[in-house]
């Protein structure tokens, strides 16, 4: 076998895991320092983490009719382009609407990338090194989202230092430039994955569907052994005289796609893909920061928190790894579903005792709206004691360590604000206008609410619908959670996280394998794009608790399908697997 060129091809593929990654992650450690400086609303604030999996919404919507007309090789070079693109597009932005479309063309890049990758490596890896290759992407993933996190870290100290002599103005500024920072600290992989797509060879099954059976074979001897090559294309070569046995005697009517063969397989993996990213990982790594934040942690402690928990994902994939092709899909992807159901739970029971003492002081808060319908409150200790002193519960909770978060509507529409913390000096003036909670357009007025009156609402006053102040835990209470959040992770990373890529690519029939891919992965973005999109304002209006119980019920539903639905692909050929699904022996 061609060692140095299987290596070099897992290297391109491991640069397309770490691209994903770096889309993923690095919108964790520049969204403390984003809504610091521009003052985005949660909604807009949901919408730049979710903006990423919208984009992936989008690319893969046409991914795999673009692997099959283009080629693989040449769509993995455009979405690394397209990764290229976005870096300045978001780190030179002036507002929302910038920031909003370079974050979808990174995601654009992010939906390519994820279809397009492990369908190549599917494709033109051996059946013992399949496992492996894919857990490499799925490893460099981790390593992307790792190094997103250690970025943020570092710049963390550097913001620290710098407001520990220089004023609040000049820390602001430093901030933005923090932001701005890590975004362009992401274009060299981008760079590197671009170049590594451009040298090496193109599929073999793609070579062999175009009617290129000399190209095939030479595209397989640059992985394989003599033996091996010959072996898997005759295996292709049968499949096709089957398929065209099985068509009808009718000329240009194709066998249909409606057999248990093409749709078994096909709605494992949508439901597999679906369940993956109902686990809420995306939110848990997207929002850490913030989580650990709510939970008891400083600002410091909350960004080591988050590194720690990119740190656990990445060495517990390597883990996943090694036994992926020892232990088999089955039985990782039951261990970690397992786990994840334990650890969530554990962390919504948590954060369940401490929601358990939040108040609320809508009617006072709704005092300080102004008549032009604005909202704009310094939420420090001496305010804090002002709202308590409101009502008559919560004047037991210490002024000095509670949050707030303001849920408000203007007519047919509703929006929600960031926690702020008492004890958090620099944090800028929480802030409920008109403006932020209205769309700004009938497109977005349709999407956002078909049955509202936009003009209406433009003219109907702010109104508070919830102001709730809650209990911040002492420290102790975040590393708890920061414990709860590691097992999670640590139970996604060996078991979903590795084989899921896997289970897209390998449960597909050659015939549907790239649209096939393409719709699956569609299914999982969409499902990504709404949890992400409606965290914080979810979270504000029914609290961390409830968003991580139904985490856990998705969960769930995904340790049942691999259990008792999912069958065992370990050494299979892609050809035995789909004789599988066609109760054939293979």
């Amino acid at each position: 076998m061609n060692r140095g060129y299987n290596r070099f091809l897992l290297f391109v593929a491991g640069l397309g895991g770490l691209l994903y990654g770096i889309d993923v992650g690095i919108i964790g450690g520049a969204l403390p320092y984003l809504n610091a400086t521009t003052h985005l609303s949660a909604a807009e604030s949901s919408a730049i983490v979710a903006a990423v999996l919208l984009g992936s919404v989008i690319s893969t919507l046409f991914a795999g009719l673009l692997a099959d007309w283009m080629g693989r090789k040449p769509l993995m070079v455009l979405s690394g382009l397209a990764f290229v693109a976005s870096v300045p597009v978001i780190a030179l932005s002036h507002g929302y609407e910038a920031l909003l479309a370079g974050r979808l063309l990174q995601g654009v890049s992010a939906g390519l990338i994820g279809v397009v990758v492990p369908l190549y490596l599917a494709e033109c890896l051996s059946a013992t090194a399949r496992g492996k290759g894919t857990g490499i992407f799925q490893w460099m993933l981790t390593a992307g989202i790792f190094v997103a996190a250690c970025m943020g870290m570092y710049y963390s100290y550097r913001v620290d230092a710098v407001a520990a002599v220089a004023s609040a103005e000049k820390v602001l500024a430093y901030k933005e430039y923090v932001w701005r920072s890590i975004f362009w600290m992401s274009m060299p992989p981008g760079a590197l994955f671009v170049a590594g797509s451009l040298i090496v060879g193109e599929s073999p099954r793609w070579l062999f569907r175009r009617g290129k059976r000399e190209a095939t074979l030479k595209a397989l001897l640059r992985s394989r052994n003599q033996e091996q090559a010959e072996l898997e294309l005759h295996e292709m070569e049968q499949n096709q005289t089957a398929a065209r046995a099985g068509e009808t005697k009718k000329s240009g009517v194709r066998e249909s796609l409606l057999k248990r063969k093409y749709i078994w397989p096909f709605l494992l993996a949508c439901l597999i893909l679906s369940c993956n990213t109902a686990t809420g990982v995306n939110s848990v790594i997207g929002f850490n920061t913030i989580i650990l934040l709510q939970s008891g942690l400083s600002d410091l402690a909350a960004h080591w928190g988050y590194v720690l928990l990119t740190a656990v994902n990445f060495f517990m994939t390597m883990l996943g790894m090694t036994l992926v092709d020892r232990k088999g899909r089955k039985f990782l992807l039951v261990l970690g579903t397992s786990g994840i159901i334990v650890s969530i739970v554990s962390v919504g029971v948590m954060f369940l005792r401490t929601e358990h003492y939040s108040v609320d002081r809508r009617d006072a808060v709704q005092a300080l709206v102004t008549t032009d319908g604005k909202l704009s409150l310094r939420f420090d200790i001496a305010h804090a004691q002002q709202l308590l002193a409101a009502g008559s519960e919560g004047r037991n909770l210490d002024a000095a360590h509670v949050s707030l978060a303001v849920i408000y509507s203007c007519g047919d529409f509703s929006a929600a604000t960031n926690f702020v913390r008492s004890d958090d000096a620099a944090a800028t003036p929480l802030e409920a206008t008109r403006e932020a909670c209205l769309p700004t357009n009938k497109v977005d007025s349709f999407f956002k609410n078909p049955f509202a009156d936009l003009d209406k609402s433009r003219v109907a006053p702010v109104h508070i619908d919830k102001a709730v102040i809650g209990l911040v835990p002492d420290k102790g209470h975040g590393w708890l959670v920061a414990l709860g959040l590691y097992l999670f992770m640590a139970s996604y990373a060996v078991g979903p996280g590795v084989c899921v890529w896997l289970a897209l690519s390998e449960l597909m029939p050659t015939r549907i394998r790239s649209n096939g891919m393409s719709i699956a992965l569609l299914i999982n973005q969409l499902v990504s794009t709404t949890l992400a999109g409606i965290f914080l304002p979810f979270v504000a209006k029914h609290g961390y608790s409830s968003i991580f119980f139904l985490f856990a019920g998705f969960t769930l539903v995904y340790f049942v399908v691999a259990a008792f639905f999912l069958p065992e692909t370990k050494g299979k050929t892609l050809e035995e697997i789909e004789a599988h699904f066609a109760g054939k022996p293979a």
